[in-house]
């Protein structure tokens, strides 16, 4: 009895020890392998199932198709065992989520009776997924290792920058197997890019040529631009339209562009190409991004070679034909190197050995110490700059004084000097001259200085002359204008007068009409003439000009009529700008009206936009600042324009029109306009052939960035909405316009105050009595304008609303467009409803 209980005791430990063992455990009984016992890590492994009992066919259903049925039948059969290494089985592992592969390690063995039946399978093994991934990672780094070994010894021994490029892209072609792998520079602007070489897989074609970076999509300028790759796994899905297009036009899926930036600029690119949509791993953009890097170090390598041998040779050259004497001086060792000719300026014998004292030795004695100095100076790690001195040389063996120029540079390795090479040169003719034409210029200066003076004096006299005549133009346009207005207005005015006199009242109000008519031209012609000088008053705003075209389209075309096509090129991506839409919208349609006078007999219109990158130089082309700009372009087919009118194209009433079809300011505005927003207008024409107009305006950095702009909101109504006794303090020097302010504002339902200046507005403001809104022109007299009034109101009523009327544009005087908040500015002439509902809409908020 006790040694059944010893015996049942063991069994209990063995089997516990089995069922803790860390390895997977199972038994399976019979031809169709029921399961009898699973441990612990069996169950974690296949996710706790109830497999006991059932066949492996039922209890494990996903692993059918993969041969662990037919392998364990097999086992049954012959009674081999069977060992598996990292064998993947796919299993499903956690309930409702996909199956997951896992590598297992793993043996079969058959399990027989006394008889030598055999009767069942165990089954133990481990899993190995980790490990084997894990293997299976250096496996990969050992490959991509030794591609890049074997990468950088074809290029090694290459001396020729395009060879190094040319096997690049074919070896990182053909290991990544992917359809085309190419290189490119990038333009001078960064506008675009030129592809100098690629290689590509059969049946992909080759994409050498030049294009736009822009056309690319947004994504690939600013990832770029800044240094980071652009990644594309599926053009389609990852990119807007139109950059999408540009890719498959070029036979293109999915993409890798890997960017070298240097000094801050996007210089050159590198890129690999799918044909079809490819997700791009990790592994592979690090090769792309080691590869850029050490080829482009290599050409670095290769191109500063050549070019020290080329300077170099330049240098002997030079020196030879120059007789120039060159030296080479090694701090460390303090080893000194002269060719013949320095020797020879130094008074020394050819086969004469130099040392850095014997170079000392030879200077004039007030020479000596200076230059020790300034040596040692550029020899400092801190100084990188060439070094350049003059001084006077004894020679050491023919005793005759010198003049000699060196010029040096200084090589570092580590911050440590450890080169100084450089020439000299024999300039005592050149100081023997230099002392004579001092000499010269003693007796010359005093008559240089009448002669400028004299041309001083005349220049003065030009150009007061010339501003005399352009003022003479500028009043002479205005006068003859507004002669014709005045006309109009008074000459109505003076028949409705008679009518009214004579009882005839109804038939007044047909000249009413055209006294207010051309009241608004004048008004109109003095918009422009502010905006010609640049102090309109501008309602800026974010806007998308892509948008702003859309909605002029279709007036566009009327405008232009049946002889004229129109085509309209929207800019992908477009970025947004800040300027005044209504300005924006004039400009634009003056622009188009101007084209269609300039194509009599019909043509083509264009209107185009695009974003513009401007460096120093095309900034400077340009007159504006760098940076990024948004471009607006009106082209036609028409006659074009001479030099001579180019020129002039954007002088007050300057116009090539027949009299009475212009009055010569549209471009003068436009111009104005344009300047005024921070932008620039450009004239590109070739008489014959059409003239494109460019207008640029810079890129908005406000909240609404990159083209996220609100839809404008619908103008009021001239509708009036009246108030409801609120108290309008309004200050004015000119009489009938505060008379006439004041007579609308009653009707409407305010109580009104007038002052006549700053000093009499603060006195009714620094009483108890309510003030609601300040309506204040921005020119007043007394020494305080309306922006000082405004802000010394708002010391004793800190939340005073107020509002600025101005006839003549001061933005300096309101704060250049910045306005704080509660206040606005209306500019004059006004419409009496666009002053109520302003002062309505003022009050509500």
């Amino acid at each position: 009895m006790l040694a059944r209980r010893a015996a049942v005791a063991q069994g209990e430990r063995l089997a516990q020890m089995f069922q803790d063992a860390p390895s997977f455990m199972a038994l399976l009984e019979g031809p169709d392998h029921v399961f009898s016992f699973t441990n612990a890590a069996y169950q974690r492994l296949i996710a706790h199932r109830t497999v006991i009992g059932k066949t492996t066919r039922q209890a494990l259903p996903d692993i059918a198709g993969q041969g662990f049925y037919e392998l364990l039948d097999h086992v049954y059969a012959t009674g081999e065992s069977f060992r598996g290494s990292a064998n993947p089985v796919v299993l499903e592992r956690t309930p409702h989520a996909p199956p997951e592969e896992r590598l297992l390690d793993f043996i079969y063995q058959p399990v027989r009776n006394a008889a030598g039946t055999i009767t069942g399978i165990f089954v133990e093994g481990a899993d190995v997924t980790d490990s084997g991934r894990a293997l299976a990672a250096l496996e990969e780094n050992a490959t991509r290792l030794r591609f890049l070994d074997e990468l950088g010894a074809a290029i090694a021994s290459s001396q020729d920058a395009d060879a190094i490029l040319a096997i690049t892209t074919r070896m990182v072609g053909q290991y990544l197997r992917v359809s085309i792998c190419a290189y490119a520079d990038m333009d001078a602007d960064q506008d675009g890019f030129t592809i100098r070489g690629d290689w590509s897989a059969p049946g992909s074609p080759s994409i050498v040529g030049h294009y736009s970076l822009a056309a690319f999509g947004h994504e690939a300028v600013t990832e770029l631009s800044v240094g980071r790759p652009l990644v594309v796994n599926d053009n389609r899905e990852e990119l807007a339209p139109d950059a999408a297009a540009t890719f498959q036009n070029m036979g293109i899926g999915a993409t890798i562009c890997m960017p070298l930036v240097k000094e801050g600029r996007l210089t050159a690119l590198m890129a690999i190409h799918h044909r079809e949509p490819h997700v791009w791993t990790d592994d592979e953009s690090a090769l792309i991004h080691e590869v850029t890097e050490r080829s482009w170090a290599h050409i670095e390598r290769v191109r500063d070679e050549v070019a020290r041998r080329d300077s170099a040779d330049r240098l002997r050259l030079a020196a030879h034909a120059a007789q120039i004497g060159t030296f080479d001086f090694n701090p460390t060792t303090g080893e000194l190197v002269w060719d013949e000719r320095c020797k020879e300026l130094f008074g020394l014998p050819a086969g004469a050995q130099v040392t850095y004292d014997v170079f000392l030795a030879g200077l004039h004695p007030h020479d000596r110490s200076k230059t020790d100095q300034a040596v040692q100076a550029a020899l400092d790690a801190a100084v990188r700059k060439p070094y350049e001195i003059q001084y006077r040389t004894i020679g050491l063996l023919d005793g005759i004084e010198r003049w000699i120029a060196a010029t040096g540079h200084v090589f570092f390795k580590d911050d440590a000097a450890i080169r100084f090479v450089g020439t000299v040169l024999d300039v005592s003719a050149q100081k023997q001259a230099a002392a004579a034409l001092e000499d010269m210029n003693a007796t010359l200066e005093k008559r240089v200085e009448e002669r400028t003076s004299q041309l001083r004096r005349t220049e003065e006299a030009l150009r007061q002359s010339q501003k005399m005549e352009a003022v003479g133009q500028l009043t002479g346009g205005i006068a003859h204008d507004f002669n014709n207005l005045l006309q109009g207005i008074t000459g109505a005015l003076e028949r409705a007068q008679r009518r009214i006199e004579t009882g005839r009242t109804p038939e007044a109000e047909r000249y009413i009409k055209i006294a207010v008519d051309s009241a608004s031209r004048a008004a109109a012609l003095t918009h422009r003439l502010l905006a010609f000088s640049r102090r309109q008053t501008l309602d800026p705003r974010p806007a998308d000009i892509n948008r702003l075209i859309a909605g002029m389209e279709d007036l566009v075309r009327r405008t232009m009529g049946h002889d004229v096509s129109v085509e309209v090129v929207h800019a992908g991506g477009l970025w947004a700008v800040h300027v005044d839409t209504s300005q924006l919208e004039n400009s634009l349609l003056n622009l188009c009206i101007n084209a269609r006078d300039a194509m009599p007999d019909g043509g083509k219109l264009t209107i185009e936009t695009a974003n513009k990158w401007l460096d120093d130089r095309t900034a400077t082309e340009r007159d504006l600042p760098p940076g990024q700009y948004v471009s607006l372009c009106v082209t036609d087919t028409g006659t074009g324009m001479t030099p001579d009118v180019i020129a002039r194209a954007f002088d007050p009433f300057f116009t090539t029109k027949p009299l009475g079809r212009g009055t010569g300011l549209g471009l003068s505005m436009i111009y104005g306009f344009a300047r005024q927003s921070g932008g620039q207008v450009r004239i590109y024409s070739e008489e014959g052939k059409g003239t494109t107009m460019c207008l640029y305006f810079p890129m908005y950095l406000g909240p609404r960035y990159l083209g996220e702009v609100e839809e404008e909101t619908q103008k009021p109504s001239e509708l009036v909405e009246r108030g409801f006794g609120e108290t309008v303090l309004i200050v004015d020097d000119e009489e009938d316009i505060r008379m006439l302010i004041a007579e609308v504002l009653t009707e409407n339902y305010y109580s009104i105050l007038e002052a006549s200046d700053g000093a009499s507005a603060l006195k009714i403001l620094a009483t108890r009595q309510p003030v609601h809104l300040l309506v204040t022109d921005v020119g007043l007299p007394g020494g305080m304008n309306g922006r000082q009034l405004a802000e010394a109101a708002r010391v004793v009523r800190r939340d005073l609303k107020v509002l600025f009327i101005t006839g003549y544009a001061e933005n300096a005087a309101v704060g250049s467009g910045h306005l704080e908040p509660g206040m606005e500015v209306l500019a004059k002439p006004f419409a009496m409803s666009t002053l109520a509902n302003k002062v309505r809409g003022m009050l509500e908020t």
